[in-house]
């Protein structure tokens, strides 16, 4: 049987969440996803070994969450078969600039977390503003649904519109989803 290694980089202030409290963390994403992980804590470095391709992807997507600042409850929920997770990279809209770094984050953050918590209930996703990223788990379209919602809110557009097209698009997947029953 073939092994296979994938290596990340992840923020070193991430590392200690990712291994949990005496590895308790650790030992449970390797359990789920048939897969050996070894960090170098000092560099940021995360190798994760596996013979299961499936394994190996879904470790390192609930790596990739963990370190992009989910808990890693809400990371696990990649182990469910339709969930996934999207990341914005906010230099794409920022450029160099650090106070349109911040002015954006916050169009997205909202008054005391009050937008992104909305945009969260809208699309029945869980997101983290985290560095210069924001990324999305949930559901392929709701995460889909939310990074549009976000780009929106990045490029300016008006906070009402966007919840408003959410509640649309919402009304949409729900009618969908009876349909199917």
């Amino acid at each position: 049987m073939n092994t296979y290694t994938y290596e990340l980089k992840i923020p070193k202030n991430r590392i200690a969440v990712i291994i949990g409290k005496e590895g308790s963390i650790k030992k449970d994403i390797e359990e789920s996803t048939h897969t050996t992980l070894k960090i170098d804590s000092k560099e940021g470095d995360v190798y994760i070994d596996g013979e299961d391709a499936l394994g190996l992807y879904i470790a390192r997507e609930i790596i990739r969450a963990i370190g992009r600042g989910f808990n890693p409850e809400l990371a696990k929920l990649l182990l469910k078969q339709d969930y996934i997770l999207e990341t914005i990279h906010l230099s794409d809209y920022a450029g160099k600039s650090k106070d349109t770094l911040i002015r954006i984050k916050g169009r997205v953050i909202g008054k005391e977390g009050k937008s992104r918590s909305l945009l969260e209930n809208l699309t029945e996703t869980n997101i983290s503003v985290f560095g210069k990223t924001i990324s999305i788990i949930g559901k392929s379209e709701n995460v889909s649904n939310s990074k549009r919602a976000i780009e929106n809110l990045l490029r300016g557009a008006n906070h009402s519109s966007v919840y408003q097209w959410l509640e649309k698009k919402r009304k949409q997947l729900k009618r969908k989803e009876m349909m199917e029953l």
